[in-house]
């Protein structure tokens, strides 16, 4: 298990890296690392463990070889529970184990919280998981769960704009917005919509 290949994902401010080890076939192992650390963390970890798992070590945005997020955009914890469902949906791995080290722990233990049916063993290292206190259990997981969900199914939606007459596009936007007047949405077009040699 001494030799790795280097992994990319696209993600839509650039890439998430990683690195694997074993064979694709293997069954799916995915390693979270600790805080300001990398995917590198676990070279010496990896080679001592069984064969026959397909080991995928990722960095978080920001870390390692993985693009930052843009200037101004806060790294938050929720985001990189989204780039561990990022890296599985682009792996296409239904279930998997999760090990975390440190901070990688407490995203895989929040991650298991939100997809427990994406994971079916859980590996934590110098790390307690993911606490919450009991009444706030059940809204906390669903609204989350729906934010991130939301979020990356919109992003597989993500087309080119629609071009439309501007006769269209005031139709469009008092259909969606039944308060407004006809001269609301032409004052609120003139800034928001951009003229195109389409429309």
């Amino acid at each position: 298990l001494g030799m790795f290949s280097e992994l990319k994902f696209l993600v839509p401010w650039g890439h998430v890296a990683a690195k694997a080890w074993g064979h694709s076939e293997g069954h799916p192992v995915l390693c979270l690392h600790g805080w300001l650390d990398n995917a590198n963390t676990f070279d010496k970890l990896i080679p001592l463990l069984p064969r026959g798992y397909y080991y995928v070590a990722m960095d978080f945005s920001g870390h390692g070889l993985s693009s930052h997020r843009p200037a101004g955009c806060p790294y938050h914890f929720l985001d990189y529970v989204t780039d561990v469902r990022r890296v599985a949906t682009a792996l296409q791995w239904r279930r998997f184990t999760l090990m975390g080290h440190s901070m990688g722990g407490a995203v895989a233990g929040m991650f298991c919280f939100l997809y427990p049916e994406m994971v079916d063993k859980l590996i934590l290292l110098e790390s307690l998981g993911f606490l919450l206190a009991p009444e706030d259990t059940e809204t906390w997981l669903k609204s989350k769960r729906r934010v991130i969900d939301r979020l990356l199914s919109l992003e597989a939606k993500q087309q080119t704009p629609k071009a439309r007459s501007p006769k269209a596009a005031l139709q469009r936007l008092l259909e969606a917005n039944s308060h407004l007047t006809a001269e609301g949405g032409a004052i609120l077009l003139q800034r928001g919509a951009t003229e195109t040699p389409a429309g």
